[in-house]
């Protein structure tokens, strides 16, 4: 206990210090929001990646990984190829150079400044702001459960308290620098002790191939609901046209692999660099980090299942008591070696606090760049920056209400549901206003209202996890969702298991290039600035 309590002193000593580091430096609106433009590669590639991956990838979704298995790698190959290589080659340089010609300070101001538009800013402004507190909470219950593991002593709630004081501290007063030296550091004890979890677990197996085997020998012990819902194994996907396919293929691997695309935390990083120099070199940088950091939970999270029947003659997710998002923790604190755990416990810290810093940052410029600032006058950067720290504040107070409200096992879901979101109201616009100058004001806002009213539809009213616990179809219908009439096992009724980004992204591409077609071309010189420096 008492090494645990020294190890987390420790690292929080070395944070606030980064944070009053950051805080000394930043004196302009600039420095608040995009770190002066001038950061260097490395602190860009783990900003970017502990911001990509947090507790909601290694606890939320190894969790997952615990209870349906190895099929979730898939999802590490796509955070890998798309979320940091096409990420920050097709989209990283145009982004950096478009927002610099544009003057762009947040990701909501560079889609209304691309297409001249004051709503198209305000409403993705708010939409980010409206939910990403869902995101946010998901990592912080994410940390506050292995705390709760650690320190029994003090309970749930309490932690939620301590942590989002902890973290809202330096993100309110130091602005997107101290959120990105924080990040390095943070990024960097994440890699060494995923890198240490990985080896341990497979010395306890005895070795890469017998950990394997005896996980693909482990078939007859998975639960029979799980088995009946499209279950084939540890080793082995999942059925493709079954509840839990459909659950794994459609939400978690496309909706959060495709999704990171439209992430704005992500996004605005873009733009802190001078030059694209430091994206190229981030590349390799992203790819490792992210490799270790995902990979790692993925496969540690199956595998666990071996080691608990091992040593408790049980399997991961009953060792759980049924809430997955308490695998990993569980596996931490009964299986790692004690000195182990206490190490842990700090990259997991890291791990959250990295996540959410980024969150309550472009949650509360969201708020207060993208909105407010759009109908207050804001006299000079003084008062801009003041109006971004109350709008951060207002981010994080959200957020703590929704860590109270969500149920268990939520992490991985509410993960998903902020990146499809994301993907079907912003992806289409950002990526065809980066490539396609045909792209026009109206097809934009056409494109993000629809996917968004679409995706909240198919999320309200057809998708089984959030209709259900929402109640709203069941209140207007009588019916959990519009599908649960169907006949059990027809394509209508598994519809329930398919995420909204599936059918709701391809209609908002859909209305972004045909109402492009239909509507007036933006102006010429509007367009050259756009692209200036981009050819």
């Amino acid at each position: 206990m008492e090494g645990k309590i020294l190890g987390v002193l420790l690292y929080l000593g070395v944070v606030f210090y980064l944070g009053y580091k950051a805080w000394r430096n930043t004196r302009q609106s600039t420095d608040y929001m995009l770190a002066g433009r001038r950061m260097n590669p490395f602190i860009l590639a783990m900003s970017y990646g502990a911001t990509f991956v947090s507790t909601s990838a290694i606890i939320g979704f190894g969790g997952v990984s615990g209870m349906f298995g190895m099929s979730l790698l898939w999802l590490t190959f796509l955070t890998i190829f798309v979320g940091i290589f096409v990420a920050m080659v097709f989209f990283g340089k145009r982004t950096r150079r478009m927002g610099l010609a544009l003057d762009a300070h947040t990701f909501p101001e560079l889609l209304g400044r691309r297409y001249h538009s004051k709503f198209i800013q305000q409403f993705s402004g708010v939409v980010i702001f409206v939910f990403i507190p869902v995101y946010a909470a998901a990592v912080l219950i994410g940390i506050c459960r292995m705390l709760e593991v650690a320190f029994p002593i003090i309970s749930y709630g309490a932690w939620l308290l301590i942590v989002t004081g902890i973290v809202a501290l330096y993100v309110v007063t130091g602005g997107l620098k101290a959120v990105m030296y924080t990040d390095a550091f943070q990024g960097s004890i994440m890699a060494l002790m995923m890198l240490i979890l990985i080896v341990t677990t497979y010395s306890l197996l005895g070795g890469v191939t017998e950990a394997h085997q005896a996980l693909t020998d482990m078939i007859n012990l998975a639960p029979e609901k799980l088995v009946k819902g499209g279950m084939t194994g540890w080793t082995a996907g999942p059925r493709l046209g079954s509840p839990i396919g459909l659950t794994i293929y459609t939400t978690i691997i496309y909706g959060v692999g495709i999704g990171v695309l439209a992430q704005p935390q992500l996004a605005i990083r873009f733009m802190t660099v001078p030059s694209d120099r430091e994206l190229n070199r981030a590349v390799a940088i992203g790819g490792v980090f992210i490799l270790l950091m995902t990979g790692v939970a993925f496969v540690t999270g199956a595998l666990s299942n071996v080691v608990f029947h091992q040593q408790f003659g049980k399997i991961a997710i009953a060792m759980a008591g049924g809430n997955f998002d308490k695998i990993i923790p569980i596996y931490i604190d009964k299986v790692m070696p004690g000195w182990f755990s206490g190490l842990f416990l700090v990259a997991m810290f890291a791990a959250a606090m990295s996540t959410m810093s980024s969150q309550y940052h472009v949650g509360g410029t969201s708020l207060s760049r993208d909105f407010l600032e759009q109908h207050v006058v804001v006299g000079n950067s003084g008062s801009s920056m003041k109006l971004n720290r109350l709008g951060v504040t207002v981010a994080v107070i959200a957020t703590l209400v929704w860590a109270w409200l969500l149920p268990g096992g939520v992490i991985a879901r509410a993960t998903a549901f902020f990146f499809g979101l994301c993907a079907a109201s912003f992806l289409p616009i950002y990526v065809l206003g980066l490539y396609w100058k045909g792209m026009t004001k109206a097809g934009a806002k056409i494109s993000m209202v629809g996917g968004f009213a679409f995706s909240m539809f198919w999320l309200l009213f057809v998708h089984v996890k959030e209709a259900e616990y929402i109640g709203l179809c069941q209140a207007l219908t009588g019916k959990a969702t519009l599908a649960a009439a169907a006949a059990p096992g027809s394509w209508l009724w598994l519809m329930q298991w398919v995420d909204p980004n599936v059918v709701a992204l391809p209609v908002s591409l859909c209305l972004a290039v045909g109402a492009s077609l239909a509507t007036r071309r933006m102006e010429q010189r509007h367009l050259d600035l756009c692209w200036e420096g981009l050819c």
